[in-house]
């Protein structure tokens, strides 16, 4: 990996030791959450829940207090690499250290190892066009609004094809379900300026089968490979020295604190924020109206690392999807009709899924709408590829009678009916509106002119033959993407940019590889996007991560 100090990060708006300038309103959020034990999703929501409002103008959050130093332990363990989390990162990164010969420790606030997803993908160098790697690490950088930093998107362009197939194989050997599916899942990014590209995407699944499966079983093998796992352990705080270096992380056990010395690094992999109120209401108070996909991701990693004294990004690019209510594969469909909850047009059906959330985003909306389209949608799978044929949705119909593989029963939202008023009903929205809406958008496909939103002639398509479908998508949110600032090696930077010695940020905790409001906004309006890039930067920065600093 690359070695910088970065000493300019003025382009981001960093979070030194002090108080934060006019905090954001605070509000009520809603959470809903993925199975601590299996990495599942669930769709239950809980309880909005009430809490204290700073006053406006100078406020100091309370995730920006730094606590007093804990000095009592029950135990004190030697290592020389110390991972906080066990997810796709963390797992990776202490099985990619371990096997270059480190002693290790993982410490895990859950009961198991956890994570979300399905695919993971990586560009196989040995048969891409060099100039295809940075076409598509371009493309990748304009789906972030270039905000981005190239030398973190680059540890996953030039290290993924390794690091996937390596955890292809290492799943295959724990016993997991896995598969390595190839371009299947890249098929609009094989050619990008005209450069060749393939992949190596390692999918686990199908549903209910996931990643936090094939990550439990993983976490097995590296145990075998001589891992310590320390579970229902979190990690609460960080040890530094004089010169403020950190040499430990103190982990909350069952019995009482236990100091973890890491004579070569402590790795923070914990994942997000989604499930602090206080943290998701300042950065992204956009949010406050979604559900949450997870549970228990309450920023430890940024609050540890920021105690210590890493400089904290105030950006955060948000990754708001529904995949369940209906094939993924439809997602995104930019001929589709779209609804709001109000049974309204609401935007261009052609800016896809990812920025959709900013339009149902209000108390009203909480992130659901409803493509509508009718019997003869099929026939244009030529000209927008990933359609699934009839059948193909019968898993996703509640009222369908069928065997449900592949899917999550309790997310499906996919209807069928013979009139547009009756579709609106099963589907729970006002009839009278709702056929006003499709007659709108029929007579502007018949005008061949979207007069109301501009999208392409193309893609205006009519909704005339029954039966007509209506696919009642619940956007919420899986992940926030960024957070501790960080140099080519992962190294986490102070606020003047300079690396601390013996801290590091992987995963959804390091900042740089994102940068946008939105994941990959531009990736369904004519940029590469590439499937399963969340899941390939974690693996890889585990892999490369891990690998580096048992190897120092």
């Amino acid at each position: 990996m690359k070695s910088s100090s970065n000493k300019n990060l003025t382009r981001r708006n960093l979070f030194k030791a002090g108080t934060i300038v006019g905090a954001a309103a605070l509000g009520t959020t809603v959470v809903s959450g993925c199975a601590p034990t299996t990495g599942q999703e669930l769709s239950t929501t809980g309880d909005a829940t009430e809490y204290a409002k700073p006053a406006s103008g100078n406020a100091t959050l309370n995730f920006m207090k730094k606590p007093e130093p804990i000095t009592e332990f029950v135990d004190t363990k030697e290592y020389d690499i110390v991972v906080v989390g066990a997810g796709a990162a963390g797992v990776a990164c202490a099985l990619s250290a371990v096997e270059n010969g480190a002693k290790v420790a993982v410490l895990q606030k859950e009961l198991t190892a956890i994570s979300q997803g399905n695919f993971c993908s990586g560009i196989l160098l040995d048969s891409s066009d060099l100039a295809g790697v940075e076409a598509v690490t371009s493309a990748y950088m304009f789906s972030n609004h270039h905000s981005s930093r190239r030398e973190i998107v680059d540890i996953w362009a030039k290290n993924s094809g390794e690091a996937v197939t390596w955890l292809i194989d290492r799943a295959l050997e724990a016993g997991a379900q896995v598969m390595d599916v190839g371009n299947d899942a890249q098929m609009a990014v094989t050619n990008v300026n005209g450069y060749k590209l393939n992949y190596v995407t390692a999918f686990f699944g199908p549903k209910p089968y996931t990643y936090g499966d094939g990550m439990i079983a993983l976490a097995g093998l590296a145990e075998q490979k001589g891992v310590d796992f320390f579970y229902s352990t979190p990690g609460v705080q960080l040890v530094t020295d004089e010169a403020g270096a950190v040499t430990a992380v103190v982990g909350d056990g069952p019995d009482g604190h236990i100091l973890f010395n890491a004579t070569k690094g402590v790795v923070l992999a914990c994942g997000d924020f989604q499930n602090d109120e206080e943290m998701c209401d300042y950065f992204v108070p956009e949010l406050k109206h979604i559900d949450r996909k997870c549970m228990n991701r309450t920023g430890d990693g940024h609050k540890m690392g920021y105690w210590a004294g890493a400089a904290l990004s105030s950006t955060y690019s948000k990754m708001v999807h529904d995949m369940d209510a209906g094939p993924v594969a439809m997602m995104d469909q930019p001929f589709f009709l779209n609804l709001n909850e109000k049974g309204e047009r609401f935007a261009p059906e052609s800016i896809g899924m990812y920025v959709t959330n900013n339009y149902v985003s209000d108390e009203e909306g909480c992130g659901y709408y409803t493509q509508v389209f009718d019997a003869d949608y099929i026939a244009h799978a030529d000209t927008f590829p990933g359609l699934v044929p009839p059948e193909g949705l019968l898993p996703y119909m509640p009222e369908e009678d069928v065997e449900r593989a592949g899917v999550f029963p309790d997310l499906i939202g996919t209807y069928a009916a013979d009139t547009i008023e009756e579709l609106a009903e099963k589907l729970g929205l006002d009839p009278i509106t709702f056929k006003a809406s499709v007659d709108r958008y029929n007579e502007l496909c018949e005008k061949g002119s979207d007069d109301d939103f501009g999208k392409p002639a193309a893609m205006m398509i009519p909704i005339k033959t029954p039966p007509f479908y209506g696919i009642h998508r619940h956007v919420r949110l899986s992940c926030l993407d960024g957070g501790l600032e960080v140099d080519g090696n992962l190294q986490c930077l102070n606020t003047e940019g300079e690396p601390i010695k013996g801290l590091y940020a992987i995963g959804v905790v390091g900042s740089g590889s994102s940068g946008g409001d939105n994941w990959l906004a531009g990736g369904s309006t004519g940029s590469a996007c590439v499937g399963g890039t969340a899941l390939g930067r974690s693996c890889t920065a585990g892999y490369v991560t891990g690998r580096m600093l048992a190897q120092q």
